[in-house]
């Protein structure tokens, strides 16, 4: 389970810095942003998510990562182990964040 253990740091941190970028761009503006960004997340994540049980499941059959059955949950889909697919979300989950966080903030009430 140190795989689920690792997981779990990567989806905290995400959701914590997700929630902070969330909390200073205010109320009108995450809602405004949910508006914006929702297709464009979803579709992304379908995307992470099938490119990551796809190329996952070609290099575990090839070889090139091999798991410790006492490290993983069992949970797998095909010869990848669930665990793998939280860093896609993970970096889903981040990446806006840091966006907002990094991103020039409006002076004069326009978006930005």
């Amino acid at each position: 389970m140190i795989y689920l253990a690792l997981s779990a740091v990567f989806l905290v941190v995400a959701c914590a810095v997700a929630l902070t970028a969330l909390l200073r761009v205010g109320t009108v503006r995450v809602r405004q942003l949910v508006r914006t960004w929702w297709v464009p997340m979803v579709i992304t994540g379908i995307a992470l998510l099938v490119l990551t049980a796809v190329f996952d499941n070609i290099m575990i059959a090839l070889g090139f990562m091999v798991y410790s059955d006492s490290h993983v949950t069992g949970l797998s889909i095909g010869l990848a182990p669930l665990e793998d697919f939280s860093y896609p979300v993970a970096g889903l989950i981040l990446l806006p964040a840091l966006w907002l966080l990094c991103g020039r903030r409006p002076s004069n009430g326009s978006h930005g």
